[in-house]
């Protein structure tokens, strides 16, 4: 999700699964006021929700706006039957990491369920 789509997505409605993991932050005395703005705009959704969502926005961009950068392996043909090479650059290990996180934080909400 980009940023500039949170405010339809907030709109709208608010899904996902939610860790039991709190992340704290300080934040400047301008975003503060910014958040502030945000949550008498959207009077629904707490500060932590908009922090939260704001969050991973961002994480959602940053993941998309990494560069491709081609390696020597070919991964794929497209449908012309031209090579598509394997990504060198940041994307496939930042997948990597994010899927092991995942599996371990879904492991850990299994152990406190049994």
């Amino acid at each position: 999700m980009k940023i500039k789509d949170l405010v339809g997505y907030w709109d709208k409605y608010a899904r996902g699964r939610l860790t039991r993991d709190a992340s704290f932050m300080a934040l400047s005395d301008q975003h503060h006021q910014q958040l502030e703005k945000l949550a008498v705009r959207y009077p629904l959704k707490s500060p932590q929700d908009l922090m939260r969502d704001l969050v991973s926005a961002a994480l959602d961009e940053i993941e998309t706006g990494f560069p491709y950068v081609q390696g020597a392996k070919v991964a794929a043909y497209d449908e012309d039957g031209f090579e598509i090479y394997e990504d060198n650059g940041l994307t496939p290990e930042f997948v990597r990491l994010s899927q092991k996180h995942i599996e371990r934080l879904k492991a850990r909400q299994l152990e406190s369920i049994a």
